[in-house]
């Protein structure tokens, strides 16, 4: 993370106008997903998707200007967040569960930016020692989380917990999010996916505000595709040999740290 803030701000500064004007490059302010991956959103909508962890300083960095995107999202864009947990002496792998426990209790969309504002401005889910300001000893718990989601998402701090320590719904989504985050080739965070086929990085972008310049570009030129792409035909007759067999999920075979 160190090393991404020193790259961070000595891009900056060259961080002009003008590429956007002349649209952006491919492998220089973002790269290609090879293979690209198939996205999970409603038929006919473009996904954006954040690969972030609330536990990241540049994660909550961006989100001001990812609230600012969800206000202005495009109608056929579907925004999607999926929880890292690269780092665990910051207390990400419990973030992590945390927030797929609240979005498999819905209440994801309520609590996201407090989270945020809980962890990196003092509150009960913070991680810096304000005297120090380094890790505190002691990291929040998913107890703490328990009681936090509780009094902001409005669940009971018993239902929560159940569902982060012990639910089926949790455990499978954070095997496929793990799974998810390797096929994308993610090694940092914040990281912008574009309809599974193109990546952004505040590295690759510039800064964290032309994350959203980079994607709202993308997802401009997924628009055009899609409106220009002719309807398709209609299916064969079942049992034709023409008929395609279903697509599967490509799955990495390893990890990179």
């Amino acid at each position: 993370m160190r090393q991404f803030m020193i790259t961070t701000l000595l891009l900056l500064a060259g961080a002009a106008g003008s590429a956007q004007a002349q649209g952006f490059i491919e492998n220089k302010d973002y790269y290609p997903v090879v293979p690209a991956q198939r996205t999970n959103v409603d038929p006919g909508k473009i996904e954006v998707l954040e690969v972030f962890s609330y536990g990241c300083p540049f994660c909550s960095q961006l989100n001001p200007f990812m609230k600012e995107y969800r206000r202005t999202l495009p109608p056929n864009v579907q925004l999607v967040y999926v929880p890292a947990s690269f780092n665990p002496a910051e207390d990400w792998p419990m973030f992590q569960r945390a927030a797929i426990a609240a979005q498999v209790l819905g209440i994801f969309d309520k609590t996201h930016d407090a989270v945020f504002d809980s962890v990196w401005n003092g509150g009960e889910l913070a991680i810096l020692d304000p005297a120090t300001k380094g890790i505190k000893s002691r990291l929040p718990t998913i107890e703490d989380a328990a009681r936090f989601y509780a009094r902001v998402g409005g669940v009971s701090a018993a239902a929560f917990l159940q569902e982060a320590t012990h639910g089926f719904s949790t455990d499978s989504r954070i095997r496929a999010a793990e799974s998810l985050i390797l096929a994308y080739h993610v090694d940092s965070t914040p990281t912008i996916i574009v309809n599974g086929k193109y990546r952004i990085t505040g590295v690759s972008a510039g800064n964290l505000e032309r994350m959203i310049a980079v994607t709202r570009w993308l997802v401009a030129q997924e628009t055009a595709a899609k409106a220009a792409t002719p309807a398709k035909t209609a299916a064969p007759p079942k049992g034709s040999a023409a008929t395609a067999a279903p697509a599967t999920q490509v799955t990495p075979a390893a990890r990179k740290h």
